[in-house]
């Protein structure tokens, strides 16, 4: 797939993102029922609040999208079907504390035979900007590997199929940011 075929797929990624007949809402987010995705439909899966520290700061609201709803973390991770992931912030995030966020969901979730390289790692993490309250962010993952975006942006591609399902298994993986966050996207909305 081209750049120009991954900036089709993440503008209608958006647009689709944007609204939508029928949707869901959480913590005044509102996420569309449906997304198109380079011309496969995906359907909301589950809409979850990340929140942090016992104060229960509210983060980020992310809805997982995916071709066939699941409540089977591993069977989503290891599925080549293509998924979305659109993360809408509530809240400011500073690029030194979303880095290391970053670096700690990949240590947590990414065991043995998972090995991700350096390389990639670093290019990841130096895309990652500072995020403010309602800052818009969707990651797009298909058989062609995973691309990024901040606000219709792109950040970063990265081609690597383990290191695509390492991103993802931040979120539903064994040590996701929250039991919570994790269980709310696996909850098939259907």
């Amino acid at each position: 797939m081209g750049t120009r075929d991954w900036l089709t797929v993440s503008a209608a990624a958006i647009i689709m993102l944007s609204g939508s007949a029928s949707a869901a809402q959480l913590d005044g987010v509102t996420l569309p029922d449906a997304v198109s995705l380079d011309g496969t439909e995906l359907h909301l899966n589950g809409i979850a609040l990340r929140t942090y520290s016992w104060l229960g700061i509210h983060i980020y609201v992310a809805g997982l999208y995916l071709e066939h709803p699941s409540h089977d973390a591993e069977a989503i991770l290891d599925s080549p079907e293509k998924k979305l992931l659109a993360v809408r912030f509530v809240h400011n995030v500073d690029v030194a504390n979303a880095r290391q966020a970053w670096r700690e969901g990949f240590e947590d979730n990414c065991r043995a035979p998972c090995h991700l390289a350096p390389s990639d790692v670093e290019r990841f993490l130096a895309a990652m900007p500072s995020m403010r309250a309602g800052d818009h962010s969707t990651l797009a993952f298909t058989r062609e590997g995973l691309k990024i975006t901040m606000n219709g942006k792109t950040l970063a591609t990265i081609t690597d199929p383990m290191f695509s399902r390492a991103v993802l298994a931040t979120f539903i993986g064994p040590k996701p940011p929250t039991p919570r966050l994790k269980r709310e996207l696996l909850h098939n909305t259907k």
